[in-house]
């Protein structure tokens, strides 16, 4: 039995939380800096998520053995590297291997290479700013901009006018997203419904996780600006054998076989974000780590012991292991703070209902007050998961978890699953 540290602090780190805590194999389980939620379930530790050296004490002095990485900062940083003269295992890949998240151009380089299916893109930088004017100007409506670098998941512009494109490419190059943006890729527009695909490797063998759909906007109908997410369901219904064995194919082997022919030393999730056109599936792009809100309706479908997953990974025996999946849709709906993704207010308390009757909460933006109140904190401040036969009964569920769930101007879609 180890101890365990998962680093981040949000709904998808109090989902893996849960999880990992129901393992025979957890004999201790620290969440850094964690939540309201994960508080009830594991330690929270107060330290800053980028602060290896004091991660290292910590994990040093409370005898971890395993260090597993919720969000991709620290991944694109590098924490893995820091660790790996360490007898601390870090799930997660190395800083090289996280530019497949962490710089676009390189992932669209690498697809390119691999023969990997996916939009046709340019990238530029301010040098080459007129170049980049004029390839705009040339290409075909609606057109996608996107931030090079990580931008908290809104650095992705879809522009169906030439000029609002021209304006908003050279406001991207000019800093509109930072550092993030100091390079930027232009990119064909796919036309279809997207999905997302989840695997756990160690490089080499992998294993394939639920797949799951999320809900990026924060208006009904998909409309309004980006958000973190507001909530996903799994399994996918148009999700067929077809697709899966297309995506299997075309997609999941020819990315391993890239990260084994690059040397990229991989140990951990791999997120691939596609989009279906006409039956056939195109990568928009990859991450580093499990989603959010996706892991919400991911890992509460995973029925085999996480953590003996995990140990896999290190010690060789991917290939001999077999997950087990809860056959019922999970759906997980977000309860956001009024104003979200723009200004909002925090220190809302919150009253959740006396009995939860076959569902789960999952804190993403919560806190504990002076009071020991449970108080927003964030933007995304809930997600109420369920699962059941049929998505039509587990979104009742979730939006019946959602209604009794309560804090000053809360808001939901009302409308997740519309499309499927």
């Amino acid at each position: 039995m180890d101890n365990i540290l998962l680093i981040g602090g949000g709904g998808r780190e109090h989902a893996m939380a849960a999880k990992i805590n129901e393992s025979p194999n957890c004999d201790q389980l620290y969440v850094c800096p964690g939540n309201a939620g994960t508080a009830q379930l594991a330690v929270n530790v107060s330290l800053n998520i980028l602060d290896f050296s004091s991660i290292k004490s910590f994990c040093v002095s409370h005898a971890i053995k395993m260090i597993v990485v919720g969000p991709e900062q620290p991944l694109v940083e590098g924490i893995y590297d820091y660790f790996e003269d360490s007898d601390i295992e870090v799930l997660g890949p190395s800083k090289k291997a996280a530019q497949l998240e962490g710089s676009k151009s390189y992932a669209n380089q690498f697809m390119a290479k691999y023969g990997i299916p996916t939009a046709s893109s340019k990238h530029f930088t301010k040098e080459s700013l007129k170049e980049g004017l004029s390839y705009i100007s040339n290409h075909s409506l609606p057109i996608v901009l996107k931030a090079d670098g990580l931008a908290a998941g809104k650095g992705v512009l879809i522009i169906d006018n030439l000029d609002e494109a021209t304006e908003a490419f050279q406001e991207m190059l000019s800093g509109k997203f930072g550092e993030a943006s100091k390079t930027v890729v232009v990119e064909q527009f796919l036309d279809g419904i997207e999905f997302s695909v989840f695997v756990l490797t160690d490089g080499e063998k992998y294993i394939i996780l639920p797949e799951a759909k999320d809900y990026k906007r924060i208006g009904e109908g998909d409309v309004g600006l980006n958000t973190g997410g507001m909530g996903s369901i799994s399994p996918v219904p148009f999700y067929d054998e077809t697709l899966q064995e297309k995506v299997k194919n075309q997609v999941i082997d020819k990315t391993i076989e890239g990260i084994k022919k690059e040397g990229l030393d991989y140990k951990g999730f791999i997120f691939i974000g596609l989009i279906k056109v006409d039956n056939e599936p195109y990568v928009i792009e990859y991450n580093c780590r499990m989603g959010d809100p996706e892991t919400e309706s991911v890992f509460p479908r995973i029925q085999s012991d996480v953590v003996s997953l995990f140990n896999a990974v290190f010690d060789g025996t991917l290939d001999k292991q077999s997950i087990q999946i809860d056959p019922r849709t999970a759906s997980s709906v977000f309860l956001v703070s009024g104003g979200y993704p723009e200004k909002y207010e925090k220190g809302k308390a919150i009253r959740f209902p006396d009995s939860l009757e076959d569902t789960q909460i999952f804190h993403a933006g919560t806190t504990l007050d002076q009071n020991n109140t449970i108080v927003t904190s964030g933007g995304r401040v809930i997600a109420c998961t369920a699962l059941a036969e049929s998505m039509e009964q587990a979104l009742q569920k979730s939006y019946k978890l959602a209604e009794n769930t309560r804090f000053e101007h809360k808001y939901y879609r009302k409308d997740i699953g519309f499309d499927l």
